[in-house]
């Protein structure tokens, strides 16, 4: 058994060594494994003779000096980056459209049918195809299509041997905010979805550095998200200048608040460094591989196997008690108004405060466990309280319009001015993980507290930007 004279010997052994880390400084690691390896390079080239390979190598060290340099790294970086979303957001409007039309124009008309000839009554219909199944149905259509997209392309850049390079030009930031060089991965992970950013996390080997990338990631702008962003952009901003610039301010506005992102990442990360998860500097080192051919078939079923499909399920599972809840707050009346209604009205005034309203803040409670179904659901409940009257449809049901200038008109008609858009936008941004994610997070982290603090940090950080954007917005705009 060990006395209490060894524990505290020991214990001052490890303050020893912690203060002798510091007084080396944060550079040390890095001396000491630069000095290793040039002992090794001085060594080789003395003993080993390369045929064949050199030209290889070569050219490997020829694009490192382009795309890990102080200059062009950035650069190419972000543009790389922007081009995969890009693509993700344009190659997935087409599919996501086909989806939709299949699965809520062609195929819910079917179960309602089927429903009148089993006779059921018309709240169970309500419940299980307008509520738990188009719920599932708009996850399927918007989320299927940019994951089956952006993860395929992020693999690639991964077995090209890209990212480790991305890692290597974020470092100096992420050491400079306390965290790990590494987070940049799964910051660019999250872009696709943060659940797997989340997963993605496991490559860092610090526990303390883990646990600031798993509680940042929700920064990142997910997949789920992007509709959200891109359809308030295109009303609220693009519309402001002539058509012909629409699409590129529109496009801005979103980069910018991805980026934005990016920056509340790396800020937080520093706060989270200096007080909770304060600990020792960790450092690693980072080898860069050389780059190689893509191998499509693995990467194909690690994307879309992996991936996609582990995600999706996730996404699935918790996106159908989510229409259930949706349809029963839209359509269960207390006196003459619907719970989503008395929710609303009561909401308002505190939302207002914050630049948005209680449509906003109902959509994000009850659509936590799928952030695809928030603009149908906003659609909705904006129809619902008021009071605006569709052709040809009812009230109560998740819906999205084919036609821009009707969903920008039921925005509008529902008192929706370019400063709740702009809100929207950052609390869209800023809020609690979806469910998924929560989950997610809570089996990597294995701690109620870690998760706690990771959904709800977020959602004060929204609400006091939101606040003070709703100032300055009123300050000058009197």
């Amino acid at each position: 058994m060990e006395s209490f004279s060894d524990q505290q010997s020991r214990e001052e052994i490890i303050s020893s060594a912690n203060r002798a880390r510091w007084e080396l400084g944060v550079n040390f690691h890095d001396t000491v494994i630069e000095s290793i390896y040039e002992d090794a390079s001085r060594i080789a080239r003395k003993t080993v003779v390369v045929e064949g390979g050199r030209e290889a190598y070569s050219t490997d060290i020829a694009i490192d000096k382009i795309v890990t340099s102080r200059w062009l790294g950035f650069p190419i970086m972000f543009l790389l980056l922007a081009l995969v979303f890009w693509l993700t957001v344009a190659g997935a409007n087409y599919p996501s459209g086909l989806l939709a039309n299949l699965l809520i124009d062609k195929f819910l008309p079917v179960l309602h049918s089927l429903g009148d000839w089993l006779h059921m009554p018309s709240w169970l219909t309500g419940v299980l195809f307008d509520g738990a199944y188009l719920a599932l149905a708009w996850v399927v259509a918007v989320m299927l299509p940019p994951m089956a997209i952006f993860f395929p392309m992020f693999t690639l850049l991964e077995d090209l041997g890209y990212l480790p390079r991305v890692a290597f030009n974020m470092d100096s930031l992420f050491r400079r905010a306390g965290a790990h060089g590494k987070q940049a991965l799964t910051m660019s992970m999250g872009f696709g979805c943060n659940a797997a950013g989340v997963v993605a996390a496991r490559v860092i080997d610090s526990p303390r550095e883990r646990l600031i990338a798993i509680i940042t990631n929700n920064f990142s702008l997910c997949n789920g998200r992007w509709p959200t962003q891109i359809l308030i952009a295109t009303i609220f901003i693009g519309s402001m200048v002539p058509a012909a610039w629409a699409g590129l301010v529109s496009a801005g506005a979103v980069v910018t608040i991805a980026v934005t992102g990016i920056v509340f990442s790396l800020v937080v990360s520093w706060g989270l460094s200096k007080t909770v998860l304060k600990g020792e500097a960790s450092a690693f080192s980072l080898e860069l591989p050389p780059y190689r051919p893509p191998r499509l078939m693995q990467t194909l079923y690690t994307s879309l196997i992996d991936r996609t499909i582990f995600v999706l399920w996730r996404a699935m599972v918790f996106a159908m008690p989510a229409g259930v809840v949706i349809w029963l707050v839209a359509n269960i009346h207390v006196g003459d108004q619907s719970i989503a209604e008395h929710f609303i009205h009561w909401a308002n005034p505190f939302a207002l405060f914050f630049g948005l309203n209680g449509v906003i803040l109902l959509a994000y409670i009850i659509a936590i466990p799928a952030n695809e179904i928030v603009i149908p659901t906003i659609l909705m409940l904006t129809v619902l309280s008021a009071n605006i009257v569709r052709a040809g449809a009812g009230t109560g049901v998740m819906f999205e319009l084919d036609s821009l200038e009707d969903t920008a008109g039921i925005l509008r008609q529902g008192g929706w001015t370019l400063l709740t858009g702009v809100n929207l936008m950052l609390f869209s941004l800023l809020h609690n993980p979806c469910s998924t994610t929560i989950y997610t997070i809570y089996k990597e982290t294995g701690s109620m507290k870690w998760t706690m603090l990771a959904t709800f940090l977020p959602i004060v950080m929204g609400l006091i930007i939101c606040f003070f954007t709703t100032q300055i917005w009123h300050l000058y705009h009197i």
